[in-house]
């Protein structure tokens, strides 16, 4: 996504440390790239929400936001440590599924569930 990572370049050489964090939704599928782009600029804190429950009352159709537990597989697959409990997100999923249930819940690492040679 190399418009995004450019982005974030031209950002963080106006703004400096004051731009810390990224926000994505995943309406066409690239809210993981995006954080992986802006994660290559210099980006190391990511805006998500568990179950990517979310949208955006600017972008008509938007789907919701980039899911926490897709957020986090992505880091720690790639080595980086993100300090977050997989088992503890994907309860807090169901969690969330139940509270709010009848809401479509977004993100991907749910349906297939972390592979064997990753730890939980």
């Amino acid at each position: 996504m190399r418009p995004v990572k450019s982005l974030f370049e031209q950002a963080i050489d106006i703004a400096g440390d004051k731009l810390s964090t990224a926000h994505f939704h995943d309406t066409r599928g690239l809210g993981l790239a995006n954080c992986f782009a802006a994660w290559q600029a210099g980006i190391r804190r990511f805006d998500a929400c568990n179950g990517g429950i979310g949208g955006c009352p600017h972008a008509p159709g938007a789907s919701g936001n980039v899911a926490t537990e897709d957020v986090a597989y992505l880091f720690a697959s790639m080595g980086v440590p993100t300090r977050l409990d997989f088992n503890a997100l994907m309860a807090l999923r169901e969690q969330v599924g139940r509270w709010l249930d009848g809401e479509t819940l977004h993100g991907a690492i749910w349906r297939a569930g972390l592979p064997k040679t990753m730890a939980a």
